[in-house]
C-alpha cells in the first residue's frame, strides 16, 4: 500500500521551518501515543507514522533526499531505508524535540558516526539507463577485537561513579537544576579501565570496504544517492552514520543535456539546406533518419520525441533537440568557384530579394536605423 507524504502526516507545508515541524510532531505525538489510546491499534499505527515523518523532515539530508525522491529516496536497495519507526515512548518525544535545551540523555546520538560522501562521475550513456558500480570507501569501522567497546576485556568497562551509569548529572544553579554530561566519563555512564590495544580504546578502526553502488537510470550533475548505515561507525555502539554518494555527469562529446531534455548539434551541407533531403542524426539507441525540408535556416531546431531521458524524478522520457548549422564549403577548386559566383549572381537579378528575405530585412532595418540618426 502506498505511504501517505510526510508532510500531510504532520499536517505542515512543503515550507514549514524545523520549529513548525517540530511543533506539529509533538502535538500529533501527544494525541495518539499508545500510552494514552490503550489498545487502539489505529491511534498506534497513526503514531508510528507520525515519528517516521518527524525523523525525515527534522533532519536537513533526509528532507531533501525525501524532496526529491519522496518514499523512493529510502526503499531498500535504493536511496537506503527509513529510520526505525517502531514504537516510542514519550522519552523519545521530548528528547527529540526538548533535548538540546534541556540537557536530555543524547548519549547513542552523540556517538553516532560521521556521515561521509563519494564523489561519482558518470558517463552520460550509464546515468540514462543506470548502472552497477562498485566503489571503495576509506572509513572507521567497528573494531573486530573488542567490538567497539574500546576495551580490552568487558570485565575492563565498569559503571561510572560519578554519574552511576547515567551518563549525566545534575548541578544547582541558583533556584534551578540542570542537567550535563558527566565529567567523568563524558556521558558515556562507562569508564573503561584497560583500553583495547587494537583500537586504542576508540572502538573504531581504519580501514578500507568496498560497496556496489546501484545508479538509477536518469540521474543528473548534483544528485546524491544515500546508503544508510555505510558511513563512519559510532562509538561505543552507537549507531553508523549514512554514505552520500554525489553524482557527476562528463561533457559528452555530441549531447548536452537540460533536465530530461538531450541536445545536439548536427552540420548540413548548403545545397541540402536549400534543396532539403534525408540524413542520420545519433541517439543514444541508435542513429535515425531526420528529414530536412527545403529551405532550411541554419540554428532551426528540430524535436525527436521521446528520444531524450527518462526522469528519476517524474517519470516519462524527455525529447532530442537536434539544431542544424549549414556549413560554408572550404577548400573550393576553381569550378566550384565558379559554379558558386554564377549562383551568387544569379541571386542578384531582379527577383534576388525573394532568395534572401532575411537579408532583405536585416539591411532594409540597418538604413532606417541610419536615416533616423541623420533627421
Amino acid at each position: 500500500m502506498a505511504k501517505s507524504d510526510y508532510y500531510e502526516i504532520l499536517g505542515i507545508s512543503k515550507n514549514a521551518d524545523e520549529r513548525e515541524i517540530k511543533k506539529s510532531y509533538k502535538r500529533l505525538a501527544m494525541k495518539f501515543h499508545p500510552d494514552r489510546n490503550p489498545g487502539n491499534t489505529t491511534a498506534e499505527t497513526k503514531f508510528k507514522e507520525i515519528k517516521e515523518a518527524y525523523e525525515v523532515l527534522s533532519n536537513s539530508e533526509k528532507r531533501a533526499a525525501y524532496d526529491q525522491y519522496g518514499h523512493a529516496a529510502f526503499e531498500s536497495g535504493s536511496m537506503g531505508s527509513t529510520a526505525n519507526s517502531g514504537g516510542a515512548d514519550f522519552s523519545d518525544i521530548f528528547g527529540d524535540v526538548f533535548g538540546d535545551i534541556f540537557g536530555g540523555n543524547r548519549r547513542n546520538r552523540s556517538g553516532r558516526g560521521s556521515d561521509l560522501r563519494y564523489n561519482i562521475e558518470l558517463s552520460l550513456e550509464d546515468a540514462v539507463r543506470g548502472i552497477i558500480k562498485e566503489i571503495c570507501i576509506p572509513t572507521l569501522s567497528t573494531c573486530e577485537k573488542c567490538r567497539g567497546s574500546g576495551a580490552r576485556s568487558n570485565s575492563d568497562i565498569i559503571t561510572c561513579m560519578t554519574c552511576h551509569g547515567q551518563g549525566q548529572v545534575q548541578i544547582r544553579q541558583g533556584f534551578f537544576s540542570v542537567q550535563q554530561s558527566c565529567p567523568a566519563c563524558h556521558g558515556h555512564g562507562k569508564i573503561i579501565k584497560e583500553v583495547c590495544n587494537r583500537c586504542r580504546g576508540n572502538g573504531r578502526v581504519e580501514r578500507s570496504k568496498t560497496l556496489s553502488v546501484k545508479i538509477p537510470a536518469g540521474v543528473n550533475t548534483g544528485d546524491r544517492i544515500r546508503l544508510s548505515g555505510e558511513g563512519e561507525s559510532g562509538k561505543n555502539g552507537a549507531p553508523s552514520g549514512d554514505l552520500y554518494v554525489q553524482v557527476q555527469i562528463r561533457k559528452h562529446p555530441i549531447f548536452d543535456r537540460e533536465e530530461k531534455n538531450l541536445y545536439c548539434e548536427v552540420p548540413i551541407s548548403f545545397s541540402m539546406a536549400a534543396l532539403g533531403g534525408e540524413i542520420e542524426v545519433p541517439t543514444l539507441d541508435g542513429r535515425v533518419k531526420l528529414k530536412i525540408p527545403p529551405e532550411t535556416q541554419t540554428g532551426k531546431l528540430f524535436r525527436m520525441r521521446g528520444k531524450g531521458v527518462k526522469s528519476v524524478r517524474s517519470g516519462g522520457n524527455g525529447d532530442l533537440l537536434c539544431r542544424v548549422v549549414v556549413e560554408t564549403p572550404v577548400k573550393l577548386n576553381d569550378i566550384q568557384k565558379r559554379l558558386l559566383q554564377d549562383l551568387s549572381d544569379s541571386f542578384e537579378g531582379p527577383h534576388g530579394n525573394r532568395n534572401s528575405p532575411r537579408s532583405k530585412s536585416f539591411f532594409d532595418g540597418v538604413k532606417k536605423f541610419f536615416d533616423d540618426l541623420t533627421r
